[in-house]
């Protein structure tokens, strides 16, 4: 399985601290929907506090929750990639308290600082590549829970 990663604390010092120029805080309260599926993505975050839950649409009636993150955690990655949108919704499990980065902002520093454009979509893809996991895995569980009739 592969290791979860923090954002901010892969990037070296230097990398960090220009991004982190361009963080802005922001909240949300439990039980927030931060962003649907299907939505608009132009921004992402890293959360300093709380939980939040990623979630599916798998019928008109039920959501499953494919991962929980927490502190140090990225939220977002559908700003990177067209066609820039959720692939996910995504629920304040508690209260949230984030940095928010603005996803066209970010882009321009990648152009003028290859390096750490290089570095953030490595870290980016080692996120999708552990999530990618995490939800083989909780998708494996729904499916043995139905096939048992425990759903």
């Amino acid at each position: 399985m592969t290791k979860a990663i923090k954002l901010l604390t892969a990037l070296p010092p230097p990398q960090r601290q220009r991004l982190m120029t361009l963080a802005r805080e922001v909240s949300f309260p439990e039980d927030a929907r931060i962003f649907e599926a299907d939505g608009r993505a132009d921004r992402f975050w890293v959360i300093r506090s709380g939980a939040v839950s990623l979630d599916q649409q798998v019928n008109s009636l039920r959501r499953v929750t494919v991962a929980s993150l927490g502190a140090g955690d990225l939220l977002g990655w559908s700003w990177l990639f067209p066609p820039y949108t959720w692939d996910f919704g995504a629920v304040a499990f508690s209260p949230v308290r984030a940095y928010e980065f603005d996803a066209q902002a970010v882009l321009g520093l990648c152009h003028e600082d290859p390096e750490l454009g290089m570095m953030l979509v490595r870290n980016v893809a080692e996120v999708l590549a552990h999530r990618l996991e995490m939800t083989r895995g909780k998708l494996m569980e729904q499916y043995t829970l139905h096939r048992r009739g425990a759903l």
